[in-house]
């Protein structure tokens, strides 16, 4: 199908691209292009103006800041997996984003693209979630942050108000003690998530002493798993851990789709959960 008519700009300053977005309450940001663009063929989305960050430096890059990474907007999945920083410092988003789709659209899609369009099928809201991270987003009356908690709103719908571009991502630097993992169940490389799990996991003397459990696809948008955490809270390694993951779907609306029902998806996020937290854990 073809697109709807839209006008194109291309600013050369973040400045500039706000301003673009204020001028045009139907103005979509284009970054990467790999979620954007199929909606738009499909007719399920139509902007009057595609606002192109492309080629912008001010959104791109993995910079470490002391006490956390920042991970620019429009850094592609593939520089992102790259980066030095990211792998040692947030092991989880490295893990996370290996399994999105494949190495050809890893290669165009970004981060923040990614994150913006806010679909609860994709692998990084629930990373960043589990990791409690922040996002910055910048518009013509100035720059402000927004947790990662209130950043998800429904279907591809996120926090970001009329003229506000998603600057960058504020990831945590969490310390030696803690382990993590990235658990999805999906039919091919290229097809969204059915269930997955991003675990992260604080040791202490052979139990655990906190867990973050972040759960794709089952809801409008991704999920804290408070219930198996609460339950995971001085759990030692063993069997038990098993019994707390149990908990893992409470309080979840699972879609019903062509690929799975609700109950498979709850059976599914409670068998991935138990394995992300394992390894995330380091039990055999």
């Amino acid at each position: 199908m073809i697109p709807a008519q839209f006008d194109y700009v291309r600013p050369g300053s973040l400045a500039q691209a706000c301003q673009e977005l204020a001028s045009d309450e139907d103005a979509k940001v284009l970054a990467g292009g790999q979620s954007l663009l199929p909606l738009m063929r499909l007719r399920m989305a139509y902007p009057s103006k595609l606002v192109d960050v492309g080629r912008l430096p001010e959104l791109k890059g993995v910079h470490d800041r002391g006490d956390h990474v920042f991970i620019g907007a429009m850094t592609t999945h593939d520089e992102v997996l790259h980066s030095g920083v990211v792998r040692t410092d947030c092991p989880l988003v490295a893990l996370a984003t290996a399994q999105v789709a494949d190495p050809a659209i890893r290669h165009r899609g970004t981060f923040g693209g990614s994150l913006a369009h806010a679909d609860p099928a994709g692998d990084l809201p629930a990373v960043v979630l589990a990791l409690e991270g922040v996002f910055v987003a910048r518009s013509q009356e100035g720059e402000r942050e927004i947790p990662a908690a209130e950043f998800f709103v429904d279907y591809w719908e996120s926090a970001l108000g009329p003229g506000e571009i998603l600057v960058g991502v504020k990831l945590p630097k969490l310390g030696a003690d803690w382990g993590f993992h990235y658990e999805k169940f999906h039919r091919t490389a290229q097809a969204w998530a059915i269930v997955g799990v991003a675990a992260a996991v604080r040791r202490s003397n052979g139990s655990i002493a906190e867990a973050r459990i972040g759960l794709t696809n089952m809801g409008s948008t991704p999920l804290r798993a408070h219930a198996a955490e609460s339950a995971l809270e001085g759990v030692e390694l063993g069997d038990q851990v098993r019994q707390a993951c149990e908990e893992a779907a409470a309080g979840t609306s699972p879609p019903s789709d062509l690929h799975a029902q609700p109950d498979y998806r709850r059976h599914l996020a409670r068998v991935l959960t138990h394995r992300a937290v394992r390894t995330a854990a380091g039990s055999p």
